[in-house]
C-alpha cells in the first residue's frame, strides 16, 4: 500500500476468484483446463485450414481467421491465470500486471464487437448482393474493415485503462472477481465514482450497441431478402445459420450489456462473476463450432486435408506416376463436397452464401 496524504493507493491487489469454493478447486481446474484447450486447439485448427486451403481465401474466412485469433488471446488473457490461481494460494496481481490485463481484455473484447458487426455486413453482401459482392467487399475493403475493428478496439482499451488507473485508490486492495474486470476495480476507488462510472458506462454503450444494432439490421436485411425471393431450401439454409450466429452473438453481447451498462448500485458481484464466464469463456469456446466446423467449406477442406494425410502414408513407396493420379482424385471428391461446385434449381451457391 501506497500512502499519499490522506489516501492510500494500492500497489498490489489480491484476486479473490472462486476462493468461496475452495472444495471445488480441483474440478474448476479441470473444467476450465479443458474449455482452454479446446478454445486454443480448435482456433488454431481453423486458423491452419484457412491458411492452407485457397478456397477458403475469401473476405469471409479473412474475417474468421481475425475471430479465431482474437478468441485465443482473448481467453489467454484471463484463463491461464485463473488456472494458476486455483493450484496457488498466493492470488495477488501488481498493479501495471492488472492495468495490462485488463487493457488487453478490453482490447479484444472491443474489437471482437466490431468484427461481429464487420463480419454481419459482409454476410449482407454476400447474400443480399452476391453478383456484386466480389466489386464491393475486395480486399481493400475488407482489410480496411477488419483494420478498423482492432484500431477502434485499442482506442477504447486504451481509453478505459488509463481513465481508471490514473484515478487514487484507496481502502481494500481485494477484486471480488477472477481477473481485473472494470466494475469491480471501480469500486476500489476513492470518494464517490459517479461521474467515473457515468463515463465508464456511456463509453461501453458507444461500443457494445452500435455494433449490436449494426448486425441485428444487417440480418434484418438478410432474413427480409431470403423471405422475398429465396427458396423454402435457402430459407431453411439461411435461417439455420443466423439462427446459429444470432445465438452466439446475443450471449456475447447481452452479457456485455448487463455487466457494463448499469449503475454499480444495482451491481451483484456473484452474478457478474458467472455472466463473465459467458462472454470470456463459454463464447470463444462456442464460436469453432458455431462459425466454421458447422460450415460445409470448412469441413471439405478437413476432409480433404486428411484423405491426403492417409494416402501419403499408403502411398509412399507407389509410383510418382500413381501418387499423382491418387491426389488429384482426391481433391475432385474434396471439391465435390464444397457448396461453390454443386448447382441446384439452377442456382449457384457461393462460398460466402454458405456461411
Amino acid at each position: 500500500i501506497r500512502t499519499t496524504g490522506n489516501k492510500t493507493s494500492s500497489t498490489v491487489f489480491v484476486i479473490l476468484g472462486f476462493s468461496h469454493c475452495s472444495d471445488m478447486k480441483v474440478i474448476f481446474f479441470i473444467l476450465f483446463l479443458c474449455i482452454y484447450i479446446f478454445t486454443v486447439l480448435g482456433n488454431l485448427m481453423i486458423l491452419v485450414i484457412i491458411k492452407m486451403d485457397p478456397v477458403l481465401h475469401t473476405p469471409v474466412y479473412f474475417f474468421l481467421r481475425n475471430l479465431s485469433f482474437l478468441e485465443i488471446c482473448y481467453t489467454s488473457v484471463t484463463l491461464p491465470r485463473v488456472l494458476v490461481s486455483l493450484l496457488s494460494t498466493d492470488t495477488s496481481i501488481t498493479f501495471a500486471g492488472c492495468a495490462a490485463q485488463m487493457y488487453f481484455f478490453v482490447l479484444f473484447g472491443a474489437t471482437e464487437c466490431c468484427l461481429l458487426a464487420a463480419m454481419s455486413y459482409d454476410r449482407y453482401q454476400a447474400i443480399c448482393n452476391p453478383l456484386h459482392y466480389m466489386n464491393i467487399m475486395n480486399k481493400k475493403v475488407y482489410m480496411q474493415l477488419a483494420a478498423s475493428s482492432w484500431i477502434c478496439g485499442n482506442f477504447v482499451a486504451l481509453g478505459h485503462t488509463t481513465f481508471i488507473f490514473s484515478l487514487p485508490f484507496c481502502g481494500s486492495n481485494v477484486i471480488n472477481h477472477f481477473f481485473c474486470e472494470i466494475q469491480p476495480v471501480l469500486m476500489l476507488l476513492c470518494g464517490d465514482a459517479y461521474w467515473n462510472e457515468l463515463q465508464i458506462i456511456l463509453a461501453a454503450a458507444f461500443v457494445i450497441l452500435m455494433p449490436f444494432l449494426l448486425i441485428l439490421v444487417s440480418y434484418g436485411l438478410i432474413i427480409s431478402s431470403i423471405l422475398k425471393t429465396g427458396s423454402a431450401k435457402e430459407r431453411y439454409k439461411v435461417f439455420s445459420t443466423c439462427f446459429s450466429h444470432l445465438t452466439v452473438v446475443m450471449l456475447f453481447y447481452g452479457t456485455a450489456v448487463f455487466i457494463y451498462i448499469h449503475p454499480k448500485s444495482s451491481y451483484s458481484l456473484d452474478v457478474d462473476k458467472v455472466l463473465s464466464l459467458f462472454y470470456s469463456v463459454v463464447t470463444p469456446t462456442l464460436n469453432p463450432v458455431i462459425y466454421s466446423l458447422r460450415n460445409r467449406e470448412v469441413k471439405g477442406a478437413i476432409f480433404k486435408k486428411r484423405m491426403k494425410l492417409r494416402s501419403t502414408s499408403i502411398l509412399t513407396y507407389a509410383s510418382p506416376l500413381s501418387y499423382s493420379c491418387h491426389i488429384k482424385i482426391l481433391d475432385t471428391i474434396g471439391s465435390l463436397m464444397l457448396p461453390g461446385r454443386h448447382i441446384s434449381l439452377g442456382i449457384r451457391m457461393t462460398p460466402e452464401m454458405s456461411l
